[in-house]
């Protein structure tokens, strides 16, 4: 399988729907002490993965499933704010 084959099939709705979703449900397990760091959830199975940084997080998670998309989340805070950040406007 091709990376172009792998993501023509993804539905990204799908993913944000789900793992926001996945990330409410064990939100409490991680806040606040792990405040600034990154979930990696892959959504079909709900594995979680903690890194302390979002790549760092995705390594983790490709260790068992390396052809899969994940929704990425800062724990503690929302994506705009986390995407704000990200690219400067706050």
């Amino acid at each position: 399988m091709t990376l172009s084959d792998l993501y023509k099939n993804i539905n990204v709705q799908k993913i944000a729907k789900d793992g926001f979703r996945l990330y409410e449900e064990v939100r409490s397990r991680y806040e606040p002490e792990y405040m600034g760091k990154y979930l990696a959830i892959e959504v079909d199975s709900g594995d979680v993965y903690l890194g302390n940084t979002g790549v760092e997080a995705i390594f983790l998670a490709k260790q068992k499933y390396p052809e899969k998309i994940f929704y990425l989340v800062k724990i503690g805070f929302d994506s705009p704010e986390t995407l704000a950040k990200t690219f400067g406007y706050r």
